[in-house]
This record gives C-alpha cells, sequence and structure tokens, in this order.
C-alpha cells in the first residue's frame, strides 16, 4: 500500500461516540458518500460499518469499528463506537487511540443516559469533543433544547472552560449535510464537518525520532497468523522484521492507582496493516499518529505495552475499564436431545471458546470455579452476554445458561450493595400509570417527569440491574410496544430488600416424545404454550406457561384413546392458539432461578435445572430441610 502521507501534522484521530440509535452508522455512510469512498455506480448497503450479521438484524452497533477517509490533503482516522450501555467497554478502550470526539446528539431526544456516560470518559480522558446535533430537519426536533441540555451536561460532568467552549455543528447525517449555523440556507454537503474536524481536532502528538512505543488497545484473531492487536503509535516509526518487546500489565488497586508488571515477551513484527477506506492494508512501515494492525507477538492481550528493547522501561498504564454488573453459568448441555442439532461442547472446549473471546472483549470475566458442568461468565448487561451466547449458537454449539444474576459487593461496614442504574423511559401519557407502578414494585425510586410536549412524557428512575432483568418484554406488552426505554449503570448502592419474580409458574412436560394437537387443545386452556404440534419435547422440558403460579407437571405427548363408541364431539375441530416461540432474548428474561435456557443452532428451548420430577421433589425437601 502507497502510504497516503508521512506528515503528522495532516492526520486527524477522532471517535463518534452517543447514545444508541441517534445516528453514528448513519453519519458515517454519509461521510463515505462525502469522500468518495466507494465508486459512483457500485452498490452500497445502509450502515455499511454494521457488517456482522447480527448487528444487521438488531439494528446496532456491538462492537467498535476503524475506517479512514481522505478530504483534500488530510488523512481523518474514524473509528465508529457501540451505542448501547452493554457494549460501553468498547468505547471506554478506543479513546486513549483519539484526539478528539464527535458527541452526536439526537435534536428530538437531546442528551440520553449513554451521552452522559460516553460524554464522561471522553472528558475524563482530556479529550475536548465536537458537538453534532444531528436530526434536526426531523418535525419534533428542538434544536435549542438539546443543545442547552448538552451544554447543560458539560457543566455537570466537571468539564473545563476549553471542553465546555466546543464547536457545534447541525445537520442530518441521513441526508448528507451539515452547517455552522442553523440561519445558513445552503443546506449541502458535508464539507462543514470536514472543516470542523480539521481546525478543530488536534494534529497527533508523537516524535517520529524517538524509539517505537504504542498501547494494544483492541485485538482480533485470524486463523493463518494467530492474535493481532491494533492500536495509534505514541512515538516513533515500526517496520515489518523490527524486533519489539511486549509487556503485560494488570490492576493491584484501581482506586489508588496502583499496578504491577505480570510478564514479558520478546517478538518479531511480522505483518503490519494500515486500514485504508474500510479494509485493513498491509504496508511495511507505520509512523507515530498512525492506527496500526500488528501481528507478531503470540500472547498480545489488550492494554499490552508495545516498544523496543531500548525503551522496554516505558510501559504504559493499564486500560481503566469498569467492571461486569452481570453473570449467568453456562453449563454443558446435559439433555436427552444432547448432539440431534448442534455440536455438543465439552467443558474444555466451552472454556477454549469462553477465555477466546475474553482475550478481545474487555468487558468479559470468565471464571472457573470448579462446578464440573460449566464456567461463570460475567457482562456488563443481558444483552452483552446474549450477543455472546448467539454467537457461539451460530458457530455451531449447543450448551445451556442460566437467569441471568447481579454481581453483588460488600462495603467497609460490610453492608451489601448491588448494581443500580439511571432508567430513562419515553411512554405515551396513557401509559405513565402502570409504568409508573411496575417499576416502583421492582424497587425503582422515581426521579422526575418531563412532557416532551407530543403526547410522551420522559420519566427517570433509578433502579437495581435486578428490577431490569425480565422487564423489558413486560414493559413493551404494557405499553402496547409504544414506549421507549434505555439504561445506564452509574454505580453501587445499597441491597434494596427482594424483588418479586415472576408471578406465573411453568408447564414441565412428564414425558418425552413429540407433543400432540389433542393434548395441547387440553393444556392452552391452562395456560400459554411455547410449543406446537409435532415438536419433539422431553422430561423436564418446558412446555409453556402456567397461568398460576405454582408449576403444573403434564405429559403434551399424550393421544386420543381410540374406541368403537361414538363421541358426540367426534367431528369438533381442534383450533389452537399460536404457541408463543421466545426468542434467546425473550427466554433468558423469562426463566426462573430453577430454569435453564438450551441453545442450539436450531433451537431456544427452556427446561428445568433438574430434569426428572421426582428428582425435583428430593431436592426441594432437602432445601426444605436446610432452610428449617
Amino acid at each position: 500500500m502507497e502510504r497516503i502521507m508521512n506528515d503528522i501534522s495532516k492526520i486527524r484521530n477522532v471517535a463518534i461516540i452517543a447514545h444508541i440509535d441517534h445516528g453514528k452508522t448513519t453519519l458515517l455512510d454519509s461521510i463515505f458518500r462525502a469522500t468518495r469512498l466507494f465508486r459512483e455506480n457500485a452498490k452500497v448497503e445502509e450502515r455499511v460499518m454494521d457488517n456482522d450479521e447480527l448487528e444487521r438484524e438488531r439494528g446496532i452497533t456491538i462492537r467498535s469499528k476503524h475506517c479512514s477517509v481522505q478530504w483534500k490533503d488530510y488523512l481523518i482516522n474514524i473509528i465508529d463506537t457501540p451505542g448501547h450501555a452493554d457494549f460501553s467497554g468498547e468505547v471506554e478502550r478506543v479513546l486513549c487511540m483519539v484526539d478528539s470526539v464527535l458527541l452526536l446528539v439526537d435534536a428530538n431526544e437531546g442528551p440520553m443516559p449513554q451521552t452522559r456516560y460516553v460524554l464522561m470518559r471522553a472528558l475524563k480522558a482530556g479529550l475536548k469533543p465536537i458537538v453534532v446535533l444531528n436530526k434536526v430537519d426531523r418535525p419534533n426536533a428542538n434544536v435549542q433544547a438539546a443543545l442547552n441540555a448538552t451544554f447543560d451536561l458539560f457543566l455537570e460532568l466537571g468539564a473545563t472552560d476549553e471542553q465546555a467552549d466546543f464547536p457545534v455543528l447541525y445537520g442530518s447525517g441521513l441526508h448528507g449535510w451539515f452547517v455552522k449555523d442553523m440561519e445558513d440556507e445552503e443546506r449541502e454537503g458535508m464539507d462543514a464537518l470536514f472543516e470542523t474536524i480539521i481546525n478543530y481536532v488536534p494534529a497527533p502528538l508523537g516524535d517520529v525520532n524517538k524509539p517505537f512505543l504504542m498501547q494494544a488497545t483492541t485485538l482480533t484473531w485470524n486463523n493463518y497468523i494467530g492474535r493481532v492487536g491494533c492500536g495509534r503509535i505514541l512515538q516513533g516509526k515500526i517496520r515489518k522484521g523490527d524486533a519489539i518487546v511486549r509487556t503485560s500489565t494488570r490492576w493491584q488497586d484501581k482506586d489508588k492507582g496502583e499496578w504491577e508488571i505480570t510478564g514479558r515477551e520478546l517478538a518479531k513484527v511480522s505483518h503490519l496493516w494500515l486500514t485504508k477506506g474500510l479494509k485493513p492494508v498491509e504496508v511495511e512501515e507505520a509512523s507515530a499518529g498512525d492506527v496500526v494492525w500488528i501481528a507478531g507477538p503470540e500472547d498480545i492481550m489488550i492494554g499490552d505495552t508495545l516498544s523496543f528493547e531500548e525503551n522496554a522501561d516505558s510501559v504504559l498504564t493499564p486500560l481503566d475499564i469498569e467492571e461486569p454488573t452481570v453473570s449467568m453459568f453456562f453449563l454443558v448441555n446435559s439433555g436427552p436431545f444432547a448432539g440431534k442439532e448442534g455440536k455438543p461442547v465439552t467443558l474444555r472446549q466451552m472454556k477454549e471458546r469462553l477465555m477466546q473471546e475474553a482475550r478481545a472483549n474487555v468487558a468479559l470475566k470468565v471464571e472457573d470455579i470448579g462446578r464440573p458442568d460449566g464456567l461463570k461468565v460475567s457482562g456488563r448487561g443481558e444483552l452483552h452476554l446474549a450477543i455472546l451466547i448467539e454467537e457461539m449458537r451460530r458457530e455451531g454449539m449447543e450448551f445451556c445458561v442460566s437467569r441471568p444474576e447481579v454481581i453483588t459487593k460488600h462495603d467497609h461496614d460490610n453492608n451489601l450493595l448491588e448494581p443500580l442504574e439511571q432508567l430513562i423511559i419515553d411512554v405515551p401519557e396513557e401509559y405513565q400509570g402502570v409504568v409508573i407502578e411496575k417499576i416502583s414494585k421492582r424497587k425503582g425510586e422515581f426521579m422526575s417527569v418531563q412532557n416532551l410536549g407530543t403526547g410522551l412524557l420522559r420519566l427517570e428512575f433509578n433502579i437495581p440491574t435486578r428490577g431490569l432483568i425480565g422487564y423489558r418484554t413486560e414493559f413493551l406488552t404494557d405499553t402496547r410496544g409504544l414506549g421507549i426505554m434505555s439504561s445506564r449503570f452509574i454505580g453501587y448502592d445499597l441491597w434494596r430488600g427482594e424483588i418479586s419474580g415472576r408471578n406465573r409458574g411453568s408447564m414441565v412436560s412428564m414425558d418425552t416424545g413429540e407433543a400432540t394437537s389433542y393434548q395441547l387443545d387440553n393444556l392452552q386452556h391452562r395456560g400459554t404454550l411455547f410449543i406446537s404440534p409435532m415438536d419433539h419435547v422431553y422430561e423436564g422440558m418446558i412446555i409453556g406457561e402456567h397461568s398460576r403460579p405454582n408449576d403444573l407437571p403434564c405429559n403434551p405427548t399424550k393421544k386420543k384413546h381410540v374406541t368403537n363408541h361414538r363421541s358426540a364431539s367426534k367431528d369438533t375441530p381442534i383450533i389452537l392458539d399460536v404457541p408463543r416461540k421466545l426468542t434467546l432474548d425473550a427466554a433468558l428474561e423469562w426463566i426462573a432461578e430453577d430454569e435453564l435456557v438450551e441453545v442450539t443452532p436450531l433451537s431456544v428451548r427452556v427446561r428445568k435445572s433438574i430434569l426428572r420430577q421426582e428428582d425435583r421433589k428430593k431436592a426441594a425437601k432437602k432445601v426444605a430441610v436446610t432452610v428449617n
């Protein structure tokens, strides 16, 4: 690849940060069009940066992506970051690679929970953001209110005078125009955006003549090469074949800022890549200011310092990544259908796959706590773990997972602490009563209400993370799908007491075989079914939700007895309700503590942890004896 430029003063490194659905990836589509990254006759899909199948299906960015564009004689490296709170670990580690951020704010919604979080991290990193008010052409856009709320947010988060004196751009990422003044009548093109980036974002600092130094902030895996680390070169130059030192570190006491060196590795640089457009292109050399991919060190980890031997003592501080708040068990599939729809994994294989994920996914934690059939996996939230489960499922694996549980702590006085979240809900006025009632039952504390002037109210709560587990589906039902909820982790607080769980029991199969329409017709009057006729079931599998709090043992495989007597209802047709097919996300929300989700490439089932009814009764008696 021919280097675009060697002048570090012509490089700009910037990240796009925002709340979910505020238009980051759509803005990048317009940037690509404006810089003619693709041929005019090329067929380019929308949200081209969301190139993962799961990202396109769910309409969200899951992992940060790197790209570069050239405008005039400047090279602009851009990082697209996730907007969902569960993937904020992706945001935290890439901020050290950039010199500024584009803070994208929806002109209709204004700053939202994740806006606060990503801005806090950017300000803490010493960056001076550029505020981009997006979707100003929408009918309900309130540009001035959104700008005022954004400025107030800067002040709340302790921004310096320099940081609070931010430039503002107004426009539409979807339609590809931005202006510096809302009074500007000529609303075409992206030049205002590029000019602001060039004039306001500082060029990377770094002396090309000093010894090479960088920190790995992203990892990927190549089947032929192994691990590949990515980061911004802080100083010096690096060439293919150069000998480097990889120094790994870890925090001893993050509160006191104490950390230690845990290992060193000597290696040679086997490959170097720079991102040109959307693709990494191999190069012979890279220098200070470049965002580069490096292969060579076998055991490279996120946060490792890469340097020459002559400056091996210049070790960089470990990355500051917040701890997980939710955990669950990943278990070997012990059901009777194991191996019929996928590749049953052993505990060793599962551990290898999860540890591989943990190396690149810094917000994920994998623990072997001595359980013979599984591992404890912790993450930022339900969605964070659900995405990992879905990825493993699509790789052909089958396994079981338990109900998500929050991770608790104790303070110096031995008080029990639990994670707390700020919850923002936009809901039509007629549904505010049921929402407030349900949130209160889940130990949520009502903080404020704002009338958005469009028939919607914005409700703010502080709620334990426990209270949100299993609530999203119920919320959508209560608001007829018209409500929008988003949350962010705000810290640990005192345990708020017991929260009542699911108030309906399970319909549990007592037999193995094919479900019959005759028996399902009888069972559908007792609750909501999850299965259809001819579906295969097994003992201990949950086939529906009981209409009452207790579990209902049943036999969905029972057939109608054939006799020589005519029945008055012989010709009455069987009409079955459409079953509620549980998705992976819905199943994780629905299950109780004594239940598991069985995940295969073809199916998502729910089952009891203990399959046999007699064994469940014995286990219940043991628990009762222990309690008494």
